[in-house]
C-alpha cells in the first residue's frame, strides 16, 4: 500500500477462482481482457487486491497456470492471511488480532469427533484456519453442532461453508469480509480511504464482502447458488450490489461500467488500436496497446500492412536503442524491420502477451520512464522479461502518440526464454 502517496481511485477486491480465474475460458480471455483494461487504465493510481480461500501453497500455483496480474495486497486462506507486495509480507497486526479466542488444537479435537467430515489436504490447514469437505445434504447440521461444541469449550469461532463442498472453521474476527473491514480501517488511519471499492465473488465465502459498508459489489453471472441465496435474503434491495450478466473477470468489468467507477473498454476490446484516441499522454496506455498490436501481429491477426510498419516506424526514435534480455543491442528500427518475419508465425497457436505492474514515472517535461514486466505465453512455455520503456512527448502531439527512445530488458529469475532469438521484443 506505501507505492500510493494519496488515496486510490479504485480498489477492486476480488475472489479469484470462478471470479477473476473462469476455469472454463482455456483461453484465459476474461482474465487478460480485464489485465490490460487494469494495466492501461489504473495500476498507476488504484489498489488490485485478490481475496481468495486457496492457502498460500495453493494461490502460487494458480499464478503458475494462469495468466494473472501481481495483486497489491493478498488475502488468502478466507481472509486468516493478508500480506503485501511483491514480497508478499504479513500483516502482523492482523495475526494478533485473530488470535483472540482461538485454539487449533482444540478445534483439530472436537471436529475429529464427526466422521462427515473429510480433512483437506495439508497445504489448506492454516494457523488460523481448519479446512475439511463435507457432502452438501450434511453441512447445515454439522455446523449447527460444532459451533455450539466449540462455543462450550470457550472459543469464538466462526464457520463457513462454500461451493458445495467445503466448511471452513476460523477464529470470529476472520474471513474475507472482515479482512477487507480491517484494511479500510487501515488505510483511512493513513489518510489514504480508496475513493470507491468494488468487491466481485462467486460463492458463499464471498457473501460478508458485500456486507462491508459503503462497497460496491459484484456477484459475478456464474455465482453459485449458496451466494445468491445469500444475497435474496440479505441484500435483494441493495442498489451497490449487483448480479452481473457476464461471467468471471468480464462480470467486474461489466459492474465498474455499471457503477460509473472509471473506463471499463478494455484496450483488448478495440478493434483497430491505431485509432485510439486519447485526451492526454497516457505512457500506461501507450505500452498495453504496443504489446496488445505484438501479439495480433505474430498472431496473424491484422494483416501484414506496410501501413502498420511505417506507424511502427513513426514512433521510434531513429537513434533508439533495444537492448535484448541476451544482452545484445539493436536499433529500435531494426526491431522494427524484424517484424516483417514474424507476422503470423503464431498463427493457430495458444500465443498471449500480456504486461503486469506497468508503473511510469515523469522524469522530465516531456519524458516518462515505464517499468513493467512483459509475459509472452507460447503454448505450454511461458516467459517473462524486467523492462523499462523511455517514452517521449518531444514535438509530438497527443493523437502522435509518444516516441519511443529507449526500450531495456532483462529475464526475471526462472523464466528466461529456452531460445532467446524467438524472444522479439
Amino acid at each position: 500500500m506505501d507505492r500510493l502517496t494519496s488515496a486510490a481511485r479504485l480498489m477492486i477486491v476480488s475472489d479469484l477462482d470462478h471470479t477473476m480465474v473462469d476455469h472454463h475460458d482455456p483461453e484465459n480471455l476474461s482474465l487478460l481482457i480485464f489485465n490490460a483494461l487494469w494495466e492501461a487504465n489504473y495500476r498507476d493510481n488504484s489498489l488490485l487486491v485478490f481475496s481468495t480461500g486457496r492457502s498460500p501453497t495453493l494461490y502460487k500455483e494458480l499464478r503458475k497456470e494462469k495468466p494473472m496480474l501481481t495483486p497489491d495486497i493478498t488475502i488468502m486462506s478466507v481472509g486468516t492471511e493478508i500480506t503485501y507486495g511483491n514480497t508478499m509480507v504479513p500483516d502482523d497486526g492482523w495475526e494478533t488480532f485473530l488470535n483472540n479466542k482461538w485454539d487449533r488444537k482444540i478445534v483439530t479435537e472436537e471436529t475429529s469427533k464427526f466422521p462427515e467430515l473429510t480433512l483437506q489436504s495439508e497445504t489448506e490447514q492454516r494457523p488460523h484456519k481448519v479446512s475439511f469437505y463435507v457432502q452438501k445434504e450434511k453441512a447445515q447440521d454439522i455446523m449447527k453442532t460444532l459451533s455450539k461444541r466449540l462455543d462450550e469449550r470457550g472459543l469464538d469461532v466462526k464457520i463457513i461453508y462454500s461451493g458445495g463442498m467445503d466448511l471452513d472453521i476460523l477464529p470470529q474476527g476472520a474471513g474475507k469480509g472482515q479482512a477487507l473491514a480491517y484494511l479500510l480501517k487501515k488505510l483511512k488511519s493513513e489518510g489514504k480511504l480508496p475513493y470507491n471499492t468494488l468487491a466481485c465473488g462467486d460463492s458463499g465465502n464471498d457473501a460478508e464482502l458485500f456486507s462491508i459498508p459503503d462497497v460496491y459489489g459484484v456477484m459475478v453471472a456464474n455465482a453459485q447458488e449458496e451466494l445468491l441465496q445469500w444475497h435474496a435474503a440479505n441484500a435483494k434491495n441493495n442498489p451497490k450490489v449487483i448480479h452481473a450478466s457476464e461471467r468471471c473477470a468480464a462480470g467486474i468489468i461489466q459492474a465498474i461500467g455499471h457503477f460509473n467507477l472509471g473506463p471499463s473498454t478494455s484496450p483488448r476490446d478495440v478493434m483497430d488500436l491505431s485509432d485510439c484516441k486519447m485526451d492526454n499522454f497516457v505512457p500506461a496506455y501507450e505500452v498495453v496497446k504496443f504489446y496488445l498490436f505484438l501479439e495480433k501481429w505474430r498472431r496473424g491477426e491484422i494483416e501484414h500492412s506496410e501501413h502498420y510498419l511505417s506507424n511502427l516506424k513513426a514512433v521510434c526514435r531513429p537513434s533508439g536503442t533495444f537492448v535484448h534480455p541476451s544482452g545484445i543491442e539493436k536499433s529500435l528500427q531494426e526491431c522494427v524491420a524484424s517484424f516483417r518475419t514474424c507476422h503470423g508465425d503464431k498463427q493457430g497457436k495458444q500465443y498471449r502477451i500480456w504486461v503486469d505492474q506497468v508503473l511510469p514515472a515523469q522524469v522530465g517535461s516531456d519524458s516518462w520512464l515505464v517499468s513493467f514486466k512483459k509475459w509472452e505465453l507460447s503454448g505450454e512455455d511461458r516467459r517473462c522479461c524486467i523492462t523499462t520503456v523511455l517514452l517521449s512527448s518531444k514535438n509530438k502531439t497527443v493523437a502522435d502518440g509518444l516516441t519511443w527512445t529507449h526500450v531495456h530488458q532483462t529475464w526475471l529469475h526462472g523464466a528466461a526464454a529456452s531460445d532467446s532469438a524467438t524472444w522479439f521484443y
